[in-house]
């Protein structure tokens, strides 16, 4: 239990005079037996808190208020090196987005410093300096999850970055490349990385898995591509044989025969026999870095007239031409490596064949005035006419 102790204090006033004051100070000894203790200026409110101790010591939601007492900067770097549940990328770009977002803004806060107020604040300064919006969500969300660590950890009751309004992020409308578009691409690349392209716009993969690609990946027989691992680069060093980003992202895609063979092309000219070989590689040997896009990428894009176009935008042109074929959304949402068919729906909903015509025939058949089809109607309602 929790008591209150009176004590007097000496004071110095702005006259420079010294008097006697109450303090009341509330003494305490938490669930491991630690002594605590907090001081009041008035006794109504040294009560009050009694009362909150006693009742959180009984209901077990007790928090040492001095555990809350730490920078930010110092429990983001604590906190971030057990985020093992991370993929590498994930992380990397966790770690620059608090570097570069969250620790100049509360990195010499405490912990039970920091406000709802002052996040709402600091989302508006963001967008006030031009950051976008999505980098801004980044950046609250990684605070977020930066201090919910700390309420599962008990130094904070709850975290003032929740119930925070963000900015709605625009999704950027797909743009599609047409055959003759990819086919001026293709044109445009040195010739040992044209089947990149083949493997980005017609077999749909990332740019981690097609770097990460092996003979072994590749079943020309079948016409087949197995993505199983990506490659990875982090902090300049590239990495091999990593898990891909989900569980969907591991695949079998079919390819167009015609594709295939092009791609077998490749393999016989520019592969090695191994089935571990890469089918691609950097100008100076070993995986491909992301630096290929600013030497190589780049500028057969300009090359072939196409403006922006990013490698990750030709599985854009993929999605186009399974649906072109008649693929349904489940095997476009599977091939592409979607982690939702929810997904595909949202973000490719448009390119799948509006079916309202043909609902409005089949209704109307149903429910026009001939007695056949009155009847059909009455036995489904279970209604006579």
């Amino acid at each position: 239990m929790a008591h209150i102790e009176r004590r007097m204090v000496d004071q110095r006033e702005s006259s420079g005079r010294v008097r006697k004051v109450a303090r009341y100070k509330i003494r305490y000894r938490d669930h491991a037996g630690r002594e605590h203790s907090e001081t009041k200026r008035r006794l109504v409110d040294a009560e009050r808190r009694k009362a909150e101790i006693e009742t959180e010591l009984a209901g077990g939601t007790w928090r040492d208020p001095r555990r809350g007492q730490v920078r930010l900067s110092d429990w983001a770097e604590t906190w971030v090196v057990t985020r093992h549940d991370l993929r590498a990328t994930t992380r990397q770009r966790l770690e620059v987005t608090l570097r570069c977002q969250v620790i100049p803004k509360f990195g010499q806060v405490q912990l039970d410093r920091i406000t709802n107020a002052a996040v709402r604040v600091w989302v508006a300064e963001m967008l006030d300096g031009g950051l976008s919006a999505a980098s801004t969500r980044k950046a609250v969300f990684a605070l977020r999850q930066c201090l919910d660590a700390a309420v599962a950890d008990n130094r904070l009751a709850v975290n003032p970055a929740l119930r925070v309004p963000l900015p709605s992020e625009r999704a950027k409308v797909p743009r599609f490349l047409s055959q003759d578009e990819v086919e001026r691409l293709v044109e445009a690349m040195p010739a040992e990385y044209r089947a990149l392209v083949l493997v980005g716009a017609y077999a749909g993969l990332r740019w981690g898995e097609a770097a990460g690609l092996t003979r072994a990946n590749v079943d020309v027989m079948r016409s087949r591509i197995f993505v199983r691992t990506t490659a990875v680069e982090v902090a300049g060093t590239v990495t091999l044989g990593n898990e891909p980003k989900t569980t969907r992202s591991k695949r079998t895609v079919p390819v167009a025969r015609s594709v295939m063979r092009r791609i077998d092309e490749h393999l016989a000219t520019y592969v090695g026999a191994e089935a571990d070989a890469l089918l691609f590689v950097a100008p100076r040997g070993g995986p491909l870095f992301r630096s290929f896009g600013r030497q190589v990428w780049h500028p057969a894009v300009e090359r072939a007239g196409l403006g922006d176009v990013t490698f990750h935008g030709l599985r854009h042109s993929f999605v186009a031409i399974l649906v072109a074929a008649g693929c349904n959304v489940r095997e476009v949402s599977e091939w592409a490596g979607h982690n939702r068919v929810a997904f595909t729906l949202t973000r490719y909903g448009g390119l799948f064949e509006d079916g309202s015509d043909a609902a409005v025939d089949r209704l109307d058949e149903l429910l026009s005035p001939s007695t056949e089809a009155h009847g059909q109607v009455s036995r489904l309602t279970g209604r006579d006419g």
